[in-house]
């Protein structure tokens, strides 16, 4: 297993990580608990959740139960992880009116609501909420402090710098070693990284980011931002919720129990002509490298150098191992400019 320091800092994450949104949801506390176990025992160190996972694609389930499983599995194992968990969307009653689309991901009223009362709004940046949100965190995480506390998605509402100043006291208390964001554009991340430096406060080390081989979107702005800043890139979504697996042909049906079979919706997202297209010359690609095509999408992003830690969903153990030794490829100069060819020409 390689490990990679994010950002500037001197901490040390697997090159693979666990997304821990099923837990809780689609997969009750004895499957989660040995996903997780495998994971730690594979040298796993990073582990992704949220106060709010699961969140509706990660199945049924109320929301912060996610950390709670994770809480109770890494009992008596805490030193082995690294708890990256994130704040800011909608929790409490507001997780129920935001998953009912009265509030959007930030909170703000949809519209579906003339007036949402403010006890409902436990979302966002404000020194306020960042509080009342660890305080959580920590109890269902059944720890005492966090390693990488993200914030979830930006708010415009809430000056950043009244968000880092919080989040920097936090570190200063002890109760967050690191901090990093998610959702952002390059130009946030600029302006984060020149607040903290000017103000001398703790900066961001990571930000997450759908990135895999068909959505490379992050490469024209905040990539660029990323290396400048010296964040690390924490992708989410590295197989296109499956798409990159090889589980899915063009039209047929999606297998019993995958994915895009349980939520109708994913397929729309990320399925058109063009991406058929480039997803079979991807699949042709790794066959001739006697290689199966989810080997590709992790072993590419592996080989990307702004890539801090592969945030990767495991549905069986055994997905575990296989992520991990799809990591150990690395695509070479010409490789990577042939999946280039593909998938941006």
């Amino acid at each position: 297993m390689e490990y990679r320091r994010l950002g500037r800092s001197g901490l040390k994450v697997s090159i693979v990580g666990l997304g821990c949104n099923d837990f809780g949801g689609r997969w009750d506390l004895e499957h989660s608990r040995e996903v997780i176990t495998r994971a730690l025992d594979a040298g796993v160190n990073l582990f992704d959740t949220s106060d709010v996972y699961p969140s509706p694609a990660g199945g049924e389930g109320p929301p912060g139960r996610s950390p709670q499983y994770h809480g109770d599995v890494l009992r008596g194992r805490r030193d082995e992880a690294i708890i990256a968990t994130k704040f800011s969307r909608p929790t409490g009653e507001g997780a129920a009116l935001y998953r009912a689309g009265v509030l959007d991901r930030a909170g703000h009223d949809t519209g579906e609501a003339a007036n949402v009362a403010p006890r409902l709004l436990r979302q966002g940046g404000s020194r306020r909420h960042i509080i009342h949100a660890l305080e959580g965190s920590l109890r269902r995480l059944g720890t005492d402090y966090i390693d990488l506390y993200q914030l979830h998605g930006p708010d415009p509402t809430t000056p950043l710098d009244e968000t880092l100043r919080a989040l920097d006291d936090l570190v200063r208390d002890g109760k967050v070693r690191y901090i990093g964001c998610s959702n952002f554009e390059g130009w946030r991340v600029a302006e984060a990284a020149g607040i903290a430096d000017s103000a001398r406060l703790t900066p961001f080390i990571s930000t997450q980011a759908e990135y895999h081989m068909l959505d490379r979107r992050i490469e024209a702005d905040l990539v660029t931002a990323c290396n400048a800043a010296g964040v690390s890139v924490l992708p989410y979504f590295p197989l296109a919720s499956g798409f990159l697996t090889g589980k899915y042909r063009r039209d047929e049906a999606a297998p019993e129990g995958t994915r895009f079979e349980m939520s109708p919706h994913l397929p729309g997202r990320f399925v058109s002509d063009d991406a058929w297209d480039r997803l079979e010359r991807l699949e042709a690609f790794a066959s001739e490298r006697g290689r199966p095509l989810v080997d590709l999408a992790i072993g590419w992003l592996a080989s990307q150098p702004h890539i801090g830690s592969i945030i990767a969903g495991a549905s069986r153990p055994a997905q575990i191992d296989q992520n991990i030794a799809a990591s150990e490829w690395r695509l070479d100069a010409a490789e990577l400019a042939e999946i280039d060819e593909i998938t941006l020409g």
